[in-house]
């Protein structure tokens, strides 16, 4: 009875097996590769995948989301014989599960290789100064030729990435020498050029307030002029309305000599000409004084007039 049961109890467990290895669950974004007898058979696709036990066996899963595979970094010389450490980031996503299981021994290793030659072949045809400032173009040329090879493997190479390039130690440390003396450049330029523009604006307020204290001063002068113009006018005028005489314009004279000689400066006077022609008037006026008006009479000069002399 004994061994009944025990063989009993290994069919069971036989059977639970073969239930485990039939029902072949496959998550999303996944595929399973199934051998029979060593020879490729189907590719399982996500969900639920009924297999033969002990005859069909998984080969191989695979994640088809896209992956990201940083590669570290990897000496490349340049065109002018300098070495620089390069890092490569590669986003890819394996299209054909078969191929990338059958196609290649191990499509990582593979593209690695793959991006590190191609990176020194690109490399190698540019100078230094051209490998730092050229990122996009050597993305552009390492994707295409990865994409190229990969294809036949079920590989699709979505991106490829630079993360960093590292030139010598000498050679960064001219770079950013000649920076700093690059930026001291530009400092002094614009320096300069504040100094220049402050200059130019001070030169032109200092000519626009030129020109308007010129012309203010020459609409001054005008005003002036006109305003004497306007009073030798009314004066031209009242004189001419009151009509004076000789004698009362003698008058006038002589009492224009004392404001003449004010000053402590004027210590020599030139008498003009005309004076005598006005002492004269003014003698024959006082000559011809009449006494009956209530004054009494002048006596006329014994001798004749003379020169007064000059005061010094």
């Amino acid at each position: 009875m004994e061994p009944i049961i025990i063989v009993l109890i290994i069919l069971v467990v036989l059977v639970f097996i073969a239930l485990i290895k039939t029902i072949q669950v496959i998550p999303q974004a996944s595929a399973a590769i199934v051998e029979r007898f060593g020879r490729y058979t189907r590719t399982l696709n996500a969900g639920l995948n009924i297999v033969v036990p002990f005859i069909d066996s998984i080969r191989n899963r695979i994640d088809l989301r896209e992956q990201v595979v940083p590669f570290p970094p990897q000496p490349v010389i340049t065109q002018d014989n300098l070495v620089v450490n390069i890092d490569t980031v590669i986003y890819y996503q394996v299209t054909d599960a078969r191929a990338a299981t059958y196609e290649v021994a191990s499509y990582i290793q593979a593209i690695e290789q793959l991006t590190v030659t191609t990176l020194r072949n690109i490399i190698g045809g540019m100078d230094l100064e051209r490998t730092l400032t050229s990122r996009e173009e050597i993305n552009a040329a390492l994707r295409g030729v990865l994409d190229e090879a990969t294809g036949k493997w079920g590989i699709r190479v979505n991106r490829v990435e630079l993360k960093a390039i590292e030139p010598p130690t000498s050679i960064q440390d001219s770079m950013e020498k000649q920076m700093r003396a690059d930026r001291d450049k530009r400092a002094a330029i614009l320096q300069a050029e504040g100094v220049r523009q402050s200059q130019i604006l001070t030169a032109e307020g200092e000519k626009q307030s030129s020109i308007l204290r010129a012309e203010g001063e020459a609409k001054a002068a005008a005003l002036r002029a006109e305003g004497e113009a306007q009073a030798i006018r009314v004066v031209f005028e009242s004189i001419h309305a009151g009509d004076p005489d000789q004698k009362l314009l003698s008058y006038q004279y002589l009492q224009m000599l004392p404001k003449i000689a004010e000053g402590d400066a004027n210590k020599l006077w030139i008498v003009p000409s005309e004076i005598g022609d006005a002492l004269k008037g003014l003698g024959g006026a006082l000559g011809n004084f009449n006494p009956s008006s209530g004054g009494g009479s002048i006596p006329k000069p014994s001798s004749p007039n003379r020169e007064a002399p000059p005061i010094d």
